[in-house]
């Protein structure tokens, strides 16, 4: 990649050519690879939208299904998450390379905040939830694309 980046400069930056042929030249060329870097992360952030599914472990043992609906746009994250009962709204909701977090309010008004981290390669999260005093850690994987 640094090779590419130092031909990228000299093919840019030529002693024969004139000053201001050489600035657009270089304006040009980074223009373009900032273009391309900021292609490559808005696909790493959008690839997080969709349904997710997992369970949790709570400390007493109990086993939950989990299900979780992304939505992403720019570095905002809402949608909803379910446990049991009805769907809660993803609240609150960032989103920063693979890095995650977003609130949950549940039925009693309590705040239960999600962190969490994206892995393309395997196409799952692991989310660290906080609850009751606890922090569970779900591994959840994807279940349908948007």
């Amino acid at each position: 990649m640094l090779r590419h980046i130092f031909w990228f400069l000299s093919w840019a930056i030529k002693p024969k050519e004139n000053l201001k042929s050489q600035a657009m030249k270089l304006t040009i060329t980074l223009t373009g690879m900032l273009l391309c870097f900021i292609a490559i992360c808005l696909a790493a952030v959008t690839d997080l939208g969709g349904k997710w599914t997992g369970t949790v472990t709570l400390p007493d043992g109990k086993v939950y299904p989990l299900t979780y609906i992304f939505e992403t746009n720019g570095d905002q994250l809402t949608g909803t998450a379910q446990a049991e009962g009805d769907p809660k709204a993803i609240i609150e909701g960032r989103i920063s390379g693979s890095d995650f977090s977003f609130n949950i309010v549940n039925d009693d008004g309590t705040g239960m905040p999600h962190t969490g981290k994206y892995y393309p390669q395997g196409d799952s999260i692991a989310i660290t939830i906080k609850y009751a005093g606890n922090e569970l850690h779900p591994v959840l994987k994807r279940a349908t694309k948007p």
